[in-house]
């Protein structure tokens, strides 16, 4: 769909009073994308799918896939479910040099140029621009000034500028106080609240530095401002939104000419979510709290299938958390800056952690083979009421409206559009 105009629309409603809002699906995977395909086309709402720069970029990410391929795999999935293309629109998360960040400036920013390129070149008409991170060669005992940032940023923007097809220019979102992609690495009781003079500031040095660019019309196409709310979570912390202690920055931000983007809103209850978007923090991202929701399914299913299976099905038991814990424990890479303690705390976040570090393994084939073995084995037995009742209790009242039945792929979904309707209530 045409990203400007919704966004831009957005807006509008937003500066006239409106608490609307757009849930960003911050995640590649297909049950999680299938979720809230669905759940947009059965509610008419605009469906929002960001990749993030570790995720998808030139070489690959820990996806495999290039800006193009998401973009081809999530068209897809559309047509799967049958949302229609007026509906769906594709964003660019984190996108500058963050995957290069350990390098030298004059490298990562280069790499970070044919990455906006590639993601502006696919279709992704939403673009974050996050150029807040030190780079290789900045120093380490001075926080970045603003104008680094923003001068890092419009040099992005004008390779994204220069890459769009004529009237497909993307929408851009800016900001220095980003939070750290994919939650905290550390436990926090409390946050910095983003002042209004430092948004200012940030702001007026983007506008510098786009105009020193001739990129004024560009950045008439931003959007929206990345901020830090109060809202954070970790491996076994939630940080909820206070509207009160953000009411400075979130009163001073509806006198500006564009709205709020929110950060690591996972595990936010539905009253803070609306908060936020009546706040004027109207794109509210989430991504490990839908995976997470899928591995409790997972989790469930796995549960099921030994209640089903008194004896071994013929092809096996899936072992399902099994086999996802020893490729955890093959590659630790993922998970072992996030989590922290003896090893039986390993052992419980590696499964539990809100951080879900393990999302990033549920590609890998032989956990592909697992999950598939387990919805075979589920779905080679009609199930009764009374079993997906215990295991999917807050999915009760769905499964009856659909006469009692269920099947492996809707219980899943059913877990995860359940999070993303958290989204839109109040």
């Amino acid at each position: 769909m045409d990203a400007k105009q919704y966004f831009q629309d957005l807006v509008k409603r937003q500066k006239s009073g409106s608490d609307e809002g757009v849930c960003s699906i911050c995640s590649a995977n297909a049950y999680v994308i299938e979720a809230a395909m669905e759940f947009g086309r059965d509610t008419n709402r605009v469906v929002l799918i960001e990749a993030t720069a570790n995720q998808v970029n030139q070489f690959g990410g820990y996806t495999g896939m290039q800006p193009a391929d998401f973009a081809a795999y999530v068209q897809t999935l559309a047509e799967r479910v049958g949302l229609p293309q007026t509906q769906l629109i594709l964003g660019g998360d984190h996108l500058g040099p963050l995957t290069w960040s350990a390098e030298p400036e004059a490298e990562a920013m280069a790499k970070a140029e044919v990455l906006i390129d590639a993601f502006v070149r696919a279709g992704f008409r939403k673009i974050h621009l996050d150029t807040s991170m030190r780079l290789g060669n900045d120093p380490t005992d001075l926080p970045l000034t603003d104008e680094t940032i923003a001068a890092r940023a419009a040099r992005l923007c004008a390779v994204a500028e220069r890459a769009a097809k004529p009237g497909e220019e993307p929408v851009y979102v800016v900001g220095s106080e980003v939070p750290v992609p994919g939650g905290a690495t550390e436990n926090e009781d409390t946050l910095a609240i983003t002042p209004p003079e430092n948004l200012d500031a940030t702001l007026a040095a983007f506008r510098t530095a786009f105009h020193e660019k001739g990129l004024d019309r560009a950045f008439s196409r931003v959007i929206a401002a990345v901020v830090q709310p109060g809202v954070e979570f970790a491996d076994n912390t939630i940080i909820i939104y206070d509207a009160q202690k953000a009411r400075r920055l979130t009163d001073h931000a509806k006198t500006l000419p564009f709205i709020l983007e929110g950060h690591s809103t996972d595990y936010q209850p539905a009253g803070a979510l609306h908060a936020m978007r009546k706040d004027g923090i109207a794109i509210l991202k989430v991504g490990p709290a839908l995976t997470f929701a899928l591995r409790e399914a997972l989790f469930a299913l796995e549960s099921m299938e030994k209640d089903l299976y008194v004896y071994s099905p013929a092809g096996g038991y899936s072992r399902f958390s099994d086999v996802l814990e020893q490729k955890l424990m093959q590659q630790p890479k993922y998970w072992e800056r996030y989590y922290h303690g003896s090893e039986g705390d390993l052992a419980f976040a590696r499964r539990y952690s809100l951080s879900d570090r393990c999302r990033y393994y549920l590609e890998e084939d032989v956990i592909k083979e697992s999950i598939q073995r387990l919805i075979a084995n589920i779905d080679a037995k009609t199930l009764p009421f009374g079993l997906t009742s215990q295991y999917f209790p807050a999915q009760k009242e769905a499964i009856l409206a659909r006469g009692g039945r269920a099947d492996a792929a809707w219980l899943i979904k059913e877990r995860v559009r359940d999070v993303i309707k958290t989204y839109y209530e109040g």
